[in-house]
């Protein structure tokens, strides 16, 4: 059976971003990580808000769901396609290789 959702690693992420690419970024970490850091222009995404993403964010427009090191966002991704979302992504490695390999380009 066929993933409802993609990889992405963060070379392809930062090629997106420097284009210009219209997507959605979301960051399922706890909310003080957040705060602490995270990819420029993504969103926090938790239980609460959830449901707000999935009624105002286009389903055609690629979505990409950031966690710690890659795994948890596979889960998180695979329910968001289950939303209808057509074009659902998870960050191979999570925000913490994001950070190590591109500390400029964290948002504090």
């Amino acid at each position: 059976m066929p993933h409802p959702f993609e990889h992405l690693d963060a070379a392809t992420l930062i090629q997106w971003l420097g284009e210009g690419r219209s997507l959605t970024l979301v960051d399922i970490r706890d909310p003080l990580s957040f705060a602490q850091g995270h990819i420029p222009g993504s969103r926090h995404l938790d239980n609460s808000s959830a449901a707000e993403l999935v009624e105002q964010t286009p389903t055609a427009q690629p979505l990409v769901v950031v966690c710690y090191h890659g795994h948890s966002s596979q889960q998180a991704a695979a329910w968001l396609a289950g939303q209808g979302f057509s074009e659902v992504y998870s960050l191979d490695g999570g925000f913490v290789d994001w950070a190590h390999r591109h500390p400029e380009r964290v948002s504090r």
